[in-house]
């Protein structure tokens, strides 16, 4: 049985190694906390947000269809795949929509889909950038006001510093909260919820800990122009919007997030959009991404059941 969950090890490390950049990347690229401190505060509050806030998020994916262990690994597979393929011709992608199309794939071609809970997802798609928006404009908003009471440019520093620290912890935890269901959600009929969620939540740390270097240190394409205190701000209100899709149960973008708080963030400080593709990019992903992974399913499912004769 434990075969199965290969892929969904492989998933949830590539989810790891990509996506700790959202969280920790600027300050780390820009040497305000370490990388391996960065790391470890990762991977600690990735797998307690796994452990303690996943089980919503995993009971809604193993709900949108009925899975075997056996089609739940080809859908985790399929998404793993679609995100390597995708990331690596530079196009944006999301886990959640991966998984999502994957499972739908699946469900589908066995006759099944949840289609309320289908709804459910796509609309949080749709509010994932604009509640990080709402909540990078409306922090910015309010935390700057003591920020900028301070005098000393030490102490401005200190706090910088401090904060990046404590907003990671968090960003950390709402993304092991939300996210861990896109790695072992299908499995959760099985295995049970605590163990989907404590296998997903160790895979996720893991690809933290070994391979998220080269993301950290490479981020920084900036939709618009932030110091570090905007920047600190803005994955706050990503962890926001994250965490409160993580309560409703239901698993959604951190990238997507992220780029809406960083717009949000930079508007109320008084930058300007500089890269408006972006946008474009991010409603491409909503397209693209859960048709490929649907594409990438059928595809694997066919091979194995046509000419391999696999009961699937």
């Amino acid at each position: 049985m434990w075969i199965y969950l290969v892929p969904a090890m492989f998933f949830g490390w590539s989810l790891g190694a990509n996506d700790a950049a959202n969280i920790f990347g600027t300050a780390v690229s820009n040497k305000i906390v370490r990388y391996r401190t960065a790391t470890i505060i990762s991977a600690i509050f990735i797998l307690l947000g796994a452990i303690l806030g996943g089980a919503k998020g995993i009971e809604t994916i193993s709900n949108v269809t009925t899975q075997s262990m056996l089609s739940g690994s080809i859908s985790v597979l399929s998404a793993a795949i679609t995100m390597t393929i995708m990331t690596y011709i530079g196009v944006p992608v999301s886990s959640s929509q991966a998984i999502v199309g994957s499972i739908m794939a699946i469900g589908l071609i066995e006759g099944g889909v949840n289609w309320s809970i289908i709804l459910k997802l796509v609309l949080a798609w749709v509010g994932t950038p604009i509640g990080g928006m709402i909540f990078g404009f409306i922090s910015f908003r309010i935390l700057s006001i003591p920020y900028n009471m301070i005098k000393s440019i030490y102490v401005k520093e200190r706090v910088v510093q401090i904060a990046t620290l404590i907003i990671g912890a968090y960003g950390a935890y709402s993304l092991g909260a939300n996210n861990v269901a896109n790695i072992t959600g299908v499995f959760a009929n099985t295995i049970g919820v605590e163990m989907a969620a404590l296998i997903g939540g160790l895979a996720i740390s893991i690809g933290v800990l070994t391979y998220s270097y080269k993301v950290m240190m490479t981020v920084g394409s900036q939709i618009i122009e932030l110091d570090y205190f905007s920047a600190s701000i803005a994955v706050l209100g990503e962890s926001i919007t994250v965490w409160i899709y993580a309560l409703l149960g239901i698993p959604v973008s951190t990238s997507q997030a992220i780029v809406g708080a960083v717009i949000g963030a930079g508007y109320a400080r008084g930058s300007r959009l500089t890269n408006k593709k972006v946008l474009l990019k991010i409603l491409s992903a909503w397209i693209n991404t859960p048709i490929s992974a649907g594409l990438i399913t059928s595809f694997i499912y066919f091979i194995l059941k046509i000419v391999f004769k696999i009961t699937i």
